[in-house]
């Protein structure tokens, strides 16, 4: 149920408190209704800091007293642009700014009628174009290079090597890496690996056989 209350100076004007909505949003919608993963969750929160903090400054008000009707149009461009200029981000990161706060106003869409309106004009807000650049390689000689620079004469290098190796063998994005569990390994072979992918998709990679003195160590 939407929260309203009358802003001061405004008359009887009524809006709606942000943060019960806000708080919905990231702890039950996105993981629980969405299955969003922890990563994207983590990130939308970001986004709403990023903005929250910038609305309160815009309007002399701290966070917590914002109203959904403070994120206007207008603001989330202001926003937008300032992250560009005064933040220094490029403009797929830009585009993913827009995409959390679109993805929220949907949310209000369904939930708040009040704020209809401003929710289809915030979701009408173009993504800024970009430039698709070709994706870069590395030789096999550079590939090679990292691999061996860990020392795999410490317990740490051999950990290193052995995450390198598994990034570069089963093409892992970080954030993939960084969630791997033992349980990941179909019965302890390290010949495959379960990986939940990017939107939740799980799909299982082939291993080449890892250098002896990693494979022997503990630390895999």
């Amino acid at each position: 149920m939407a929260v309203c209350r009358a802003r001061r100076g405004t008359g009887e004007r009524m809006t709606t408190a942000l943060a019960p909505h806000l708080t919905a949003f990231l702890r039950e919608h996105l993981p629980l209704e969405r299955g969003a993963s922890p990563h994207t969750v983590a990130t939308y929160a970001h986004c709403f800091t990023l903005i929250l903090r910038f609305a309160a400054d815009q309007l002399g008000r701290r966070p917590s007293s914002l109203d959904i009707e403070d994120l206007s149009p207008e603001l989330v461009i202001t926003f937008l642009d300032h992250i560009e200029s005064r933040r220094g981000n490029v403009g797929r990161t830009r585009n993913a700014r827009l995409a959390a706060i679109r993805a929220f106003f949907r949310y209000i869409e369904y939930r708040v009628p009040a704020c209809l309106e401003q929710a289809l004009r915030i979701r009408a807000l173009p993504a800024k174009r970009t430039d698709t650049r070709l994706i870069d390689h590395l030789t096999r000689d550079e590939i090679q290079a990292i691999l061996e620079a860990p020392d795999h004469h410490s317990v740490g290098g051999v950990r290193d090597r052995a995450m390198l190796h598994l990034t570069y063998a089963a093409g892992l994005r970080v954030a993939e890496l960084l969630t791997l569990r033992l349980e990941d390994f179909p019965q302890k072979s390290l010949a495959t690996v379960r990986i939940l992918g990017k939107g939740r998709r799980e799909r299982v990679d082939g291993v080449p056989a890892l250098p002896m003195k990693t494979r022997g160590s503990r630390c895999v």
